[in-house]
């Protein structure tokens, strides 16, 4: 009797137990779904309106756009550009981000913390800002062009041509090498190279045939967040050249902003095609990094 009366109890018990379980199981996912929803609205709608757009020619289903950007000498020095900035940059960049973060182990603690500090920082420091930066120091008046004329270090240079460019490109690229290479050179160990100098290594040895093996997937993937770092510029860029210097993003920007000609379905198919480009880079990173690994 009293043991049939404890049944409905202990059911109830269990109810009450598995919608808690159901609701701790749950609750995670409510707290994501703001996220998602940013993420759908801001990242994914987006991409899927500029991909369908890209299709539309004359208010009809079309690949004339896709043909209009391949067949333009135009569009592909823009892409060319982009291109070869964003690779020089990116190398550039990482062999002084290497460097500095290679210099700063072995430096006290505190200057490192400083280093780093300002080196987050100066990550942050981008777009029109820097670009005024730029033209203060390096402009065709610039303080610092000026002192170099004088004693007839550099002639010719011009920030707003291609070298400019490459020059405030590299100067965002090796902050961001640095705030991602830091904590990569963690996996080197300290007495790796005293027991490599002890059985009779150089320098260079070290290097070449422990510590860049060690590194290399780190190094190669820093160097392909670089590159599309580099090729999704645009702030600094237009603010440096007022859109004069053929780049991808100027491209984009002017069809779907200019004054004179609006074709946001050719921009869109501009965009599928950097998309595109992004894509592969971001996909064949994991894939180089495993075949890089020692």
């Amino acid at each position: 009797m009293s043991g049939a009366a404890l049944t409905p109890a202990c059911s109830d018990e269990q109810r009450i137990s598995r919608k808690q379980s159901l609701w701790n199981k749950f609750k995670p996912l409510l707290w994501l779904a703001p996220f998602v929803l940013f993420f759908y609205l801001f990242q994914l709608a987006p991409m899927v309106w500029v991909f369908f757009n890209s299709f539309q020619y004359d208010g009809v289903f079309s690949f004339e756009n896709y043909a209009e950007v391949i067949d333009s000498s135009f569009m592909m020095q823009a892409f060319s550009n982009s291109i070869w900035l964003s690779i020089w940059s990116s190398v550039i960049g990482l062999a002084i981000a290497a460097l500095l973060v290679s210099s700063l182990r072995r430096v006290d603690s505190k200057l490192r913390d400083g280093v780093i500090a300002f080196t987050n920082m100066s990550s942050n420091f981008a777009g029109v800002p820097l670009a005024f930066a730029f033209i203060i120091i390096l402009g065709v008046n610039g303080a610092v062009t000026l002192l170099l004329k004088q004693y007839g270090l550099i002639e010719g240079f011009n920030l707003y041509g291609r070298w400019g460019l490459l020059a405030i490109y590299i100067y965002f690229q090796v902050p961001l090498g640095v705030l991602l290479l830091y904590p990569a050179f963690d996996a080197l160990q300290d007495d790796w190279q005293s027991a490599s100098a002890l059985l009779g290594a150089k320098t260079h040895q070290y290097w070449t045939q422990i510590a860049l093996p060690v590194l290399s997937p780190a190094l190669l993937g820093t160097f392909i967040i670089l590159v599309a770092n580099a090729m999704g510029a645009y702030a600094s860029v237009y603010a440096l050249t007022t859109g004069n210097y053929n780049v991808i993003t100027v491209r984009i920007a002017s069809l779907v902003s200019g004054d004179l000609f609006l074709e946001p379905n050719l921009a869109a198919a501009i965009s599928v095609i950097l998309m595109a480009i992004l894509a592969f880079i971001t996909i064949i990173n994991p894939l180089c990094q495993d075949s890089c690994r020692p």
